[in-house]
């Protein structure tokens, strides 16, 4: 898999007011894509930042952030990711990235033309993710009234909707601090996975009715893993349960020689009880007449399948994991 990634975060502006969390948050994004869970390479990722210093050799420019944006869009990949955190514009002609040496004059660059660019891009997946005011306006088209039209094999996440602002918190962008949160695990499936969509549910559910509204607009057959992280039950526990459960509506009846306290104990029923107990601390399974799993085995009923036990046998079953 080739996996890129772009990651800007801009606190310095010559011409507008300074932002306090930006580099931190594109160092954050940084850290978690570079690498999975486990420490294996994950995205090959580049860094631009601009902090609050003098230097100019640190300012993230107009020139450089396009260039930029063309070098992570031009080869082939199977993901190219686009990460900005900084400051957003508004205007009648669209919206706009602003880098360091933007103005009221000219902005920065034209969310319409970064999206063109990676329309025309050669990678399979075309992820972009704006933490920057306004930022829903990527992707619309004021000459259909603002509506969304992406080509296939795109996705883009922002932290607010096309008429807002959004917030730091704490050092860091309200948003992004939610986003490197789900990649962390916050959003993973059972398989550690976590996806576009299992990222925006993430952060969907953080932020109330009357907070920032991320959006979340996608065209893709099927969404793309970007993290693997540590997964809460083991690959071949979850590949047993349909030898435990033989149909999604088996009942599986449970006896104390289940459980290792009791005075019959089986030792391989005891083992096969300890992957139905993992079973239910992940919601696969619940026990049938008893408030836990020790007292379904110590009173001998029974434990079945729940509603994402079910999605989980049917994905083993049709060998899909």
């Amino acid at each position: 898999m080739i996996l890129k990634a772009l990651c800007v975060g801009i606190d310095y502006y010559k011409s507008f007011q300074p932002l306090h969390g930006c580099v931190n948050d594109a160092l954050s994004v940084c850290d978690v894509l570079s690498r999975n869970d486990d420490g294996t390479v994950n995205f090959s990722v580049k860094l631009l930042t601009a902090p609050n210093a003098p230097d100019e050799s640190h300012l993230v420019t107009r020139s450089q952030l396009l260039q930029d944006i063309k070098d992570l869009f031009h080869d082939y990949s199977d993901v190219a990711l686009f990460y900005f955190a900084g400051h957003g514009h508004l205007d009648n002609t669209g919206g706009y990235l602003i880098p360091s040496d933007g103005n009221n004059a000219d902005p920065g660059l034209e969310l319409e033309s970064i999206l063109k660019i990676a329309t025309l891009s050669k990678a399979a997946n075309k992820i972009i993710i704006l933490d920057s005011c306004f930022a829903g306006n990527a992707g619309n088209l004021p000459e259909l009234g603002d509506s969304t039209v992406i080509n296939e094999g795109m996705t883009i996440l922002t932290a607010c909707g096309s008429d807002q602002y959004a917030g730091e918190e704490h050092g860091h962008g309200i948003f992004t601090h939610l986003l490197v949160d789900a990649l962390r695990g916050g959003a993973m499936n059972l398989l550690g996975e976590v996806t576009p969509g299992s990222i925006y549910a993430h952060i969907d559910q953080s932020l109330g009715p009357w907070d920032q509204r991320p959006l979340f607009k996608t065209n893709v057959r099927n969404f793309v893993c970007l993290r693997k992280n540590t997964p809460p039950i083991s690959l071949r526990e979850l590949q047993r349960i349909t030898e435990f459960f033989p149909t999604r509506d088996t009942v599986y009846y449970l006896d104390p020689s289940y459980e290792s306290d009791s005075t019959c104990s089986n030792q391989v029923k005891c083992g096969i009880f300890r992957i139905l107990q993992n079973y239910n601390r992940v919601n696969l399974v619940v026990p049938v007449g008893a408030e836990h799993m020790y007292y379904a085995a110590m009173n001998s009923t029974s434990c079945k399948l729940t509603p994402l036990g079910k999605h989980y046998w049917n994905l083993v079953h049709k060998k899909r994991i």
